[in-house]
């Protein structure tokens, strides 16, 4: 089970449900934010190659959208619109596709969870941490062999390859 332990305020993450890719960025801190934060930096990064971003929509503030629209090289185009629950500025973003906008939910969305987005200095840089929560087992199962290691990695390699020292 996922929770929050209460002295760190860090959330512990579930083995079974949870997937997590976390690791030192040569990127500022503030670059990782704005990476995350500015739909015409997000959209240069966030979805691996040879896929694209075309399409951002940030409304940062809880309640507020999180919608990225991924094109792959021949046209087929995936909406992905979700909401904001948290935002700590500069350290932390916690976002799910479950509910769009005003927190109203989401019809059902083939991939549904909750992304925790933390960014730590750490020398001269980042430490990068991506924990994406999932409803059940399987879930998270379906979304690991999807290539979530693979898919977010990449996607986090061009973000330092366009920001990082």
């Amino acid at each position: 089970m996922t929770n929050t332990d209460t002295q760190t305020d860090t959330l512990v993450p579930d083995p079974d449900r949870d997937l997590l890719l976390e690791r030192y960025i040569a990127v500022a801190p503030e670059l990782v934010w704005a990476a995350w934060t500015e739909p015409a930096r997000l959209t240069q990064w966030f979805t691996p190659a040879p896929w694209t971003t075309p399409e951002c929509e940030i409304d940062l503030r809880p309640g507020g959208i999180f919608k990225t629209v991924m094109e792959s090289p021949d046209g087929e185009r995936n909406d992905n619109a979700g909401c904001y629950l948290e935002v700590v500025e500069g350290t932390r973003l916690v976002w799910t596709t479950t509910m769009g906008a005003g927190y109203r939910p989401n019809e059902q969305h083939p991939m549904s969870f909750t992304a925790v987005i933390t960014i730590t200095p750490e020398g001269e840089g980042t430490r990068y941490s991506a924990l994406v929560m999932h409803g059940n087992a399987a879930d998270a199962q379906h979304h690991a062999e999807l290539g979530f290691h693979d898919g977010w990695g990449a996607a986090l390699d061009q973000l330092v390859a366009l920001w990082g020292h």
